[in-house]
């Protein structure tokens, strides 16, 4: 293979590539001269010229002629009287010689091993362009392309036919998608795999919520209402504390939009995730009847130093407080930063109710804390529920359910 051959079939495979002649220009210049360093074991007395567009190629060996009796004959750079004379034979001492060096010198393995390397150099060179691509991505939202459902993963491709991943636990669990659907996720993170760029993206992520609200709600977009929290639980409930610093704007009311117009376009591609938007305040007993909606608290108190909070409530508001699976309540934990306890609002004929914590001796105390944790802190508010309700709120075990009745009924009857 000719030197014409070889710069015109790498120029083809890099511009393919969309590589810049710079870039191109600067990775052949490189090839060529780590041949000559294994051929001539230094390429500082090399001249390499590189036309990329024609397909030419100069290499020159650039030595200065000396004495054959000089001590400098057997560097690198320095070639004896003699030896120049065969190259020109009106050469003197102390004068450089330009010895031009054709491809063929290096010999055929060698030149095949350069087009080897020349394209590796742009393989590498293309799998550093896609990561440095997605990194300044991560925590943006794209669309791209399902091209193959695996059990764990799905593998989509970008525009640029790239391959992303959207790994199963990224995924909300509802998500249904066929080969060829269109998918919008963000981009979660940027890793490196045996030298190649894995691409993974989410649509579990906050991230992913915050930036489909600055799609549909231009107030967030430009500032003017701040997202200052997010949690989820992903295609079931989402809570969004927001905030807006300009009093003329109210950021729940723009963020749902007129009839809620802004959200449901959000609440869609979340699969029908129930999104919760409160305004965010400082005023922590406030924040958390705020973060308890639809539920309404009585009374709140506060306990810095465990990071525990206690919600009183009306009998018929601590099913709303804890919402459907314990989301409502795990959630409003999670944005206020603090565990919540949810008790019942005792009325004159429950005063004669008695505390669960009385029966710790008869009671597992790990059992109390599931009953507590569902808003059940007495024998009656146990009592009043049916044994297929309790088992499904607390997911204890039937057995268990039976002794726990047993315990408490014998209580009322003495």
């Amino acid at each position: 293979m000719d030197a014409k051959v070889l710069i015109e079939s790498f120029a083809e495979f890099a511009r393919s590539k969309n590589v810049d002649r710079p870039t191109m220009i600067r990775i052949l210049e490189d090839v060529f001269r780590a041949m000559i360093r294994k051929k001539f074991e230094t390429d500082e007395n090399f001249d390499v010229t590189i036309n990329a567009d024609q397909g030419d190629l100069e290499i020159f060996r650039i030595r200065e002629i000396v004495d054959d009796n000089s001590e400098d004959i057997w560097d690198l750079d320095k070639i004896s009287f003699t030896e120049a004379r065969k190259i020109e034979p009106d050469f003197e001492v102390g004068e450089e010689v330009y010895e031009k060096i054709e491809l063929e010198a290096f010999g055929r393995r060698a030149v095949q091993m350069a087009r080897q390397t020349l394209i590796q150099r742009i393989k590498d060179l293309e799998k550093d362009l896609l990561y440095n691509k997605y990194e300044e991505l991560v925590g943006e939202i794209i669309s791209a392309e399902v091209y193959q459902i695996l059990g764990r993963e799905i593998l989509l491709m970008d525009g640029e036919g790239n391959e992303l991943i959207l790994p199963k636990g990224e995924q909300i669990p509802k998500d249904r998608f066929r080969k060829g659907d269109s998918v919008k996720a963000i981009v979660h993170r940027v890793d490196m795999s045996n030298g190649n760029p894995k691409i993974i993206l989410s649509r579990t992520s906050p991230v992913f919520l915050e930036r489909l609200f600055e799609n549909e709600v231009p107030e967030v977009y430009d500032g003017l209402i701040t997202i200052i929290k997010i949690v989820r639980e992903p295609g079931e409930r989402a809570k969004v504390a927001v905030e807006s610093y300009d009093d003329r704007i109210d950021p729940v009311g723009a963020c749902v939009g007129m009839k809620g117009s802004r959200i449901h376009a959000v609440v869609r591609e979340l699969q029908n995730e129930n999104i919760d938007v409160i305004n965010y305040t400082e005023n922590l007993d406030l924040y958390v009847t705020r973060a308890l909606s639809p539920a309404k608290v009585s009374s709140i108190t506060v306990n810095e130093e465990t990071k525990r909070i206690s919600v009183f409530l009306k009998p018929d508001q601590v099913s709303l407080a804890i919402g459907k699976g314990g989301y409502n309540i795990k959630l409003a934990s999670r944005l206020v930063g603090f565990e919540i306890d949810v008790f019942r609002e005792l009325n004159e004929y429950e005063e004669e109710d008695v505390d669960l914590m009385e029966f710790v001796d008869e009671i597992d105390a790990w059992i109390i804390d599931e009953l507590k944790k569902t808003g059940l802190d007495t024998a009656k508010s146990v009592l009043s529920l049916s044994k297929e309700d309790l088992t499904r709120r607390t997911e204890l075990e039937e057995e268990t359910v039976d002794e726990i009745f047993r315990i408490l009924r014998q209580e009322f009857d003495q």
